[in-house]
């Protein structure tokens, strides 16, 4: 057994989302969105990159040797299933351990609106799900990968870095496949998948213009493309793709935005009132004439607006969502503080005063 591994069981005996190990701190745990160091003695370095070495490929120590950190994942000695980053700093090494349940979470199980489901029924265009490092984005996107392959006849290709959750074909079949294992870019994997006969196409990450292009190229020829930005917002979504191509394509990828993107889902966690866990709160903007049009004519700026009188269309503002969560009982207050945009519309909820003068301060 690797000795990592007695970190990685006790993290997962917590009930944690992530274990850091770094040298010069002791191994610390990701608890509800908290990060918390366990009784253990500082990382030496020598000490700690033994113990990263125990779990290296051949090939990935060559890598991590010629100065690339290391995207993989890793299957512990009692089968627990972890995305793991190694990277070197200034100390030294480091690794961040990723825990992915062995099930694949559903659309019910995770509480995502019912929009979300009804999103999925599309055949083509481009689905997008968006949020900061962390947010749950893949999890959510293995729930509607996970719906898909149980309700449709379909070919789904995922293109990931690394592979997370592991889908076994249902009622369609699923190919996944590994940036760095089976291809060597997003972006090629996509082009390969255009021949590969597919229905879905799930892009890990839109990172680069070349991976926009592709992915853009899959949604307007027929295909369903999920894939997933780290964006905190509808407007700044549209801006980014926008953005990211070359002066000459804007009309052109204005045009696509309008035209093919069907949705995109913002999401962050949020803890629930007890602490001991953390719930999925999403902002959803469905594209419409309306929305459309504001793309065309550069006045993304007025999108929110359409998000909050578009509720009959399962739109909301993340503001709408955390206060819905707030009032159903379902998050803790003092946390959906810091996460709403327009916080005095929070106050009232808040239990812990000490959080309020940190917002006047900023003003």
């Amino acid at each position: 057994m690797a000795r990592i591994d007695a970190f990685l069981k006790l993290g997962l005996a917590q009930g944690c989302s992530d274990i850091h190990l770094a040298v010069g701190v002791p191994p610390m745990l990701r608890m509800h969105g908290d990060l918390m160091p366990i009784k253990f003695r500082d990382l030496g370095d020598t000490e700690l990159e033994g113990y990263i070495a125990e779990i290296l490929t051949a090939n990935q120590r060559k890598r991590f040797d010629e100065g690339h950190d290391l995207d993989f994942s890793y299957v512990s000695e009692d089968k627990g299933r972890f995305r793991v980053n190694v990277f070197r700093k200034e100390t030294g090494v480091g690794a961040t351990f990723r825990f992915i349940p062995g099930s694949v979470p559903t659309l019910e199980s995770l509480d995502l609106p019912a929009v979300v489901r009804k999103l999925c029924d599309h055949h083509q265009g481009m689905i997008l799900v968006t949020g900061s490092t962390g947010t749950g984005k893949s999890t959510t996107l293995a729930a509607m990968i996970d719906h898909l392959n149980s309700t449709q006849n379909a070919n789904i290709i995922s293109l990931e870095d690394p592979i997370e959750f592991i889908h076994r074909s249902k009622q369609s079949q699923v190919i996944q496949r590994e940036l760095g294992t089976h291809l060597p870019s997003f972006a090629d994997g996509i082009r390969a998948s255009l021949r590969e006969d597919p229905d879905v196409i799930l892009v890990g990450e839109l990172r680069d213009a070349e991976t926009i292009q592709m992915a853009m190229t899959a949604a307007e020829t027929g295909h369903l493309v999920l894939g997933t930005l780290h964006t905190t917002g509808a407007v700044k979504t549209i801006d980014r793709i926008i953005d990211a191509l070359p002066g000459d394509m804007r009309e052109q990828s204005k045009s696509f935005l309008a035209q093919s993107l069907n949705a995109v889902i913002t999401q962050t966690l949020v803890k629930t009132p007890d602490g001991r866990g953390r719930k999925a709160i999403v902002e959803v903007m469905v594209m419409t004439r309306a929305i459309a049009k504001l793309i065309m004519t550069d006045q993304t700026h007025q999108i929110p607006a359409q998000l909050q009188t578009g509720k009959d269309l399962g739109m909301q503002m993340m503001d709408q969502a955390l206060l819905d969560a707030i009032q159903r009982k379902q998050i803790d207050p003092d946390d959906a503080f810091r996460f709403a945009t327009d916080k005095g519309l929070f106050q009232r909820f808040v239990t812990d005063t000490s959080v309020l003068p940190k917002f006047e301060v900023g003003n």
